[in-house]
């Protein structure tokens, strides 16, 4: 079949209005492929358990396409095994029933995998076909683990020898279970915000919610971790960042202590006298239940992402550590060990393989060079724009906009809708993510502000904004409205911010001209779970002197969201909606041209203005990449694939993602 029958078939031949000109061409331009830009370890789930041979072994989950299981060896750091999670990209739940299984939770699609020692992994399918999320795995008698879920907010157990139970739906106003252990006959199971915890008798499903503590509010807080540990609950209230965590007593059935604050995302098995091992202050420190004793190790664990992925104990047979010792891991593959009998501590870097990551922002620096970021373990890469090729990496948070603004590259990064400025001039020193060895006197790239307290979690759109820099976010789960901020770089202040400019919709486009801020929304949160109250996108304007919303219209009916805006060189600004490209006169307030790609409704799109040949070039749907005549409204087909970003160089060159690979097409190519 030939590519123009294959577009005919698929509908992506676009039907022209306004215009009045013929539909796409289709070309077939050399595109480079520059390989995978990010790549690095990001260990979610895990937990010290027996492995091959019965050894005991570090089990991580590393995020991927696929996914991985690794296990680990405590005493050298070397890979014991690694085995495909086939059709999983990470995991937050891994836990060992008695039996000597171990088993992960996947997301994506919410699947169940079983490593035996005997028959290796298996997949399991989907517990809940409703549910494509599996958040926490707890490990139960036998070859029994329980899970919990979302969106559905749903409890299940599974058993070899049965199948699976569903427990249902544990609250109506919760759509998260977020956390999952086991003890004594009761499944115990946190919620998102307002925060909620559930004790569940695993024989009869009869379910009641434990109190909260003495003074915590929950509203706004997840029980974000809830591990079972020597007749105790440990329950942490808050988020992905360190937070109170409260014990509460099973036997006498009240809360009896706090620590705080505590990081995640598990407390350790208990030792001989019942105490547990976790990490407090960037410390990892024991805690005695009993007597309420803290006790320091010295053992650091810095940075912004301080959580445990699987802690427990290991024989390691050296000689400064005799009996057991706790081990760990981190969330780039880090190892980290301590002997209660002599002090003994130290890191090792395990030879967990890092996993290609998915690009999900691209933009030209100040100095030229072209800039990733990725999605969840992030990352931070510079390319040569002569040779495509890759002259920097660094650890980073997860990226969701790029934008040169005088002299400096300012990222857009989750959770907490943080934003940086990064000056590439100066040696790179992440304090939160990869400190240098050698820092300089301050953080680079610097934080400059967030917006955690409005409940913000994504600054989807950043752009320079004359002497400003712009940005538009994106709340969190049960929120909706996001916050239009105008930062002031001379005085180190913002100099506005105001959320639901465009009342319960997120900001996700910017585009800048004459003082004049222009905003493309989406009806949607920052997380998919939250139902919308509007029905359909919308473009405002801003005046960035008064700080005043201007005006606003549709400008592409039924479209759920605007995510990409630039004008063109004749002042019109152009965006792109599902299957709907539209360029708008800004002084008439209105649409005066549209092409139709297709009837997607997508929330996805790329669209950036070439001015070395003015063209428009784009990133429709998630499909393909295509170019745009502004003038005659002629669009060609370019590649087609599951192309999520886009980005024009200044040379003409056009960048685009497809996952983690990165491809550029040469501007001579381009038309």
């Amino acid at each position: 079949m030939t590519l123009i029958k294959r577009m005919l078939a698929c509908g992506m031949v676009a039907a022209l209005a306004a215009f009045g000109a013929a539909g796409p061409a289709v070309a077939a331009p050399n595109v480079e492929d520059l390989g995978v830009p990010l790549e690095d370890v990001l260990l979610i789930g895990g937990v010290v358990a027996p492995g091959p041979g019965g050894r005991t072994v570090l089990w991580g989950a590393s995020s991927g396409t696929p996914a991985h299981l690794n296990a680990v060896d405590p005493a050298t750091g070397a890979e014991v095994a690694r085995y495909d999670l086939p059709g999983a990209g990470g995991s937050w739940a891994l836990d060992a029933t008695p039996d000597g299984g171990v088993y992960a939770g996947t997301y994506g699609d919410g699947r169940l995998y079983r490593w035996t020692d005997q028959g290796g992994v298996q997949d399991l399918g989907r517990p809940l076909p409703s549910e494509d999320f599996i958040w926490s795995v707890a490990a139960g008698e036998g070859a029994t683990v329980y899970g919990g879920t979302s969106p559905g907010g749903r409890l299940f157990a599974y058993d070899p020898a049965t199948g699976v139970r569903d427990y249902g739906r544990l609250s109506p106003s919760h759509a998260y279970v977020r956390s999952v252990s086991y003890a004594g006959g009761k499944i115990y199971a946190g919620t998102e915000a307002p925060a909620a915890v559930f004790e569940i008798d695993a024989a009869s499903g009869a379910s009641r919610q434990l109190p909260t503590p003495d003074g915590l509010d929950p509203a706004g807080k997840w029980a974000y971790d809830v591990n079972a540990a020597g007749g105790f609950l440990y329950v942490r209230y808050g988020g992905a960042g360190p937070g109170p965590l409260h014990v509460w007593d099973i036997a006498a059935g009240r809360w009896t202590g706090t620590i705080d604050p505590a990081h995640g995302l598990d407390v350790s098995p208990p030792d001989d006298e019942g105490a547990v091992y976790l990490v407090k202050s960037g410390e990892l420190v024991r805690y005695d239940p009993r007597t309420k004793a803290t006790t320091p190790t010295g053992v650091p664990i810095t940075g912004r992402v301080a959580n445990t992925r699987g802690i427990g104990w290991a024989e390691l047979g050296l000689p400064d550590y005799p009996g057991k010792s706790v081990v760990g891991l981190l969330w780039r593959g880090l190892m980290f060990r301590y002997n209660p009998q002599t002090g003994a501590k130290s890191f090792v870097q395990t030879a967990v393989r890092g996993e290609p990551i998915d690009v999900t922002a691209l933009a030209e620096g100040p100095d030229g060079r072209m800039y990733a970021g990725g999605f969840l373990n992030g990352g931070f890469a510079a390319l040569d724009p002569k040779t495509g090729t890759k002259t920097e990496f660094h650890t980073f948070s997860q990226s969701e906009d790029m934008i040169a603004h005088d002299g400096k590259l300012y990222i857009g990064a989750y959770p907490e809708a943080r934003v940086y400025a990064y000056d590439p001039a100066l040696p790179w020193n992440s304090t939160e993510y990869s400190p240098s060895p050698e820092p300089g006197p301050a953080a680079n790239p610097a934080r400059l502000f967030d917006f955690a307290a409005d409940k913000q979690i994504r600054p989807r759109a950043l752009v320079s904004a004359g002497r400003y820099l712009a940005a538009g976010t994106m709340p969190d789960l049960g929120e909706l409205g996001g916050v239009l901020a105008v930062w002031d770089p001379r005085t180190g202040t913002l100099k506005h911010a105001q959320r639901n400019v465009v009342q319960d919709q997120s900001i996700v486009s910017l585009a800048y001209r004459d003082g004049v801020l222009y905003g493309g929304t989406s009806i949607y949160s920052g997380q998919t779970a939250t139902q919308p109250t509007q029905p359909e996108a919308k473009l405002f304007a801003w005046s960035v002197k008064e700080n005043r919303l201007l005006w606003q219209i549709v400008p592409a009916p039924g479209k759920p969201a605007v995510p990409a805006l630039t004008f063109d060189d004749r002042g019109r600004l152009w965006g792109i909606a599902g299957g709907e490209v539209f360029a708008v006169s800004t002084a008439a307030r209105k649409v005066i041209e549209r092409v139709t790609l297709s009837d997607s409704k997508s929330t996805s799109g790329q669209l950036a203005f070439n001015r070395r040949d003015q063209t428009l070039y784009g990133a429709h749907a998630g499909q393909y990449v295509f170019s745009l005549d502004p003038r005659t409204g002629r669009h060609d087909v370019l590649r087609q694939g599951p192309v999520q970003q886009l980005a024009v160089h200044g040379s003409g060159d056009v960048y685009f993602a497809e996952g983690p690979r990165l491809f550029r097409l040469a501007r001579q190519q381009a038309r």
